[in-house]
């Protein structure tokens, strides 16, 4: 029970320090904008562009797991697919869909270099959300007792100050949440909350829904501008079903075909492949600060029936 009323408190305290945010742009005007930019001379050369799509986790290491029991690893293999074929339908041909195997850190080190070996413009790991184990209730499905917490939702994008083209990095990260923001999806407000312990991380931008992590292998190891997106929280019993749908994996897969279009079309030159050279110092500092904007908020929703003895 104790437990259970300091998550309530957390809660009322997360929603008191939330204000009320101005609404994101119509995806309406991002379509107009993009279909202008398409119309325009384009500098950036599709079928040469190279972006990696890094499958987080393999299926032995899955990851997080679903309120309804399903693996975060096949979440993220199917909208990885489904950003694959947007970027290739929208001329990306050199779209390349990276899936490991393996336990998880000897994998992490196998993706990078795999990517670090291929040379590529971009490199996006794709991911699915949770929560501290702290925060995790229990609920019964299909006769099964599962964890679930729905209190946290939304989106993140994530970039490391250690990447050697940190600078990139985030320029793409802000396209990239800007474009989600765009589909009126809604970030994950919580990372920066002193309720996260270990977890919080530093927001750069409150406008795209940024956040620092400087020490993910993926993100600090690779030779090319790196960002890491969660694309919602499978744990929240709500959000899980979103994230399962045809209606928001498009989303995502044109949020990410969006910005991918209008990075390239602004970038410099590519990072060449890594060739027995050693990891480049990171040299680049930089700060970034942005008014208040759409972003998740915390939820209670309406509980279901619980079996068992309470915790």
């Amino acid at each position: 029970m104790a437990g259970r009323r300091s998550r309530r408190l957390v809660a009322l305290l997360f929603a008191v320090m939330l204000m009320p945010c101005a609404t994101s742009p119509s995806a309406a005007g991002n379509e107009a904008n993009a279909a202008a930019t398409t119309a325009a001379t384009s500098k950036c050369d599709r079928a040469k562009f190279r972006i990696i799509l890094d499958v987080g986790h393999t299926a032995e290491s899955y990851g997080a797991m679903s309120a309804r029991n399903v693996p975060e690893f096949e979440y993220n293999l199917n909208l990885g697919k489904r950003i694959e074929e947007k970027l290739k339908a929208d001329g990306f041909s050199e779209a390349f869909l990276l899936v490991t195997d393996g336990k998880a850190r000897p994998s992490l080190m196998k993706r990078v270099a795999v990517a670090n070996k291929r040379g590529a413009d971009l490199f996006l790991s794709i991911h699915h959300d949770s929560v501290p184990d702290i925060y995790v209730d229990k609920w019964e499905f299909e006769g099964k007792r599962r964890a679930f917490n729905d209190m946290f939702g939304g989106y993140s994008v994530f970039v490391s100050k250690l990447n050697p083209h940190f600078g990139a990095s985030l320029r793409f990260a802000r396209l990239l949440g800007n474009q989600m923001a765009g589909r009126d999806l809604q970030f994950a407000r919580q990372y920066d909350q002193w309720f996260m312990g270990k977890f919080q991380r530093e927001l750069l931008d409150i406008e795209a829904g940024v956040y620092r992590y400087d020490q993910l292998i993926v993100l600090k190891q690779t030779s090319m501008p790196a960002v890491l997106l969660e694309s919602g929280s499978i744990i929240n019993r709500e959000e899980e079903l979103v994230m399962a749908s045809d209606e928001h994996k498009n989303k995502v897969a044109a949020a990410v075909a969006s910005a991918t279009l209008e990075y390239c079309e602004t970038r410099g030159a590519a990072p060449p492949p890594l060739v027995a050279q050693p990891k480049p110092k990171d040299t680049t500092r930089h700060t970034a600060s942005a008014a208040h904007r759409r972003v998740a908020q915390p939820r209670l929703a309406q509980q279901p029936q619980r079996t068992g003895k309470k915790r």
